[in-house]
C-alpha cells in the first residue's frame, strides 16, 4: 500500500510489468484504490491461496530487466 506523492488517497499495488493488450505500451506496475480494489467490470481475482515454482521463476526473471 502506497500514497503517492501529492495524493489524497493510498493504493495497493497488485502486479508489475502490465502490458497492453491490444498495444505495444507497458507499465512497471498497476494499482487499484485502497481499501475498494480493482473496480473493473471484466473479472476480480478475490484471493490467490499461494505462489507456485513458476511464479518465484518469473520474479526473478523480472528482476534481470
Amino acid at each position: 500500500m502506497v500514497l503517492l506523492k501529492g495524493g489524497t488517497k493510498k493504493i495497493v499495488i497488485y502486479g508489475r510489468k502490465q502490458g497492453q493488450v491490444n498495444g505495444n505500451k507497458m507499465w512497471d506496475y498497476v494499482s487499484c484504490p485502497y481499501p475498494h480494489g480493482n473496480l473493473s467490470k471484466e473479472y476480480n481475482v478475490f484471493f490467490k491461496g499461494f505462489e507456485t515454482v513458476e511464479e518465484l521463476e518469473l520474479r526473478n526473471k523480472l528482476s534481470k530487466f
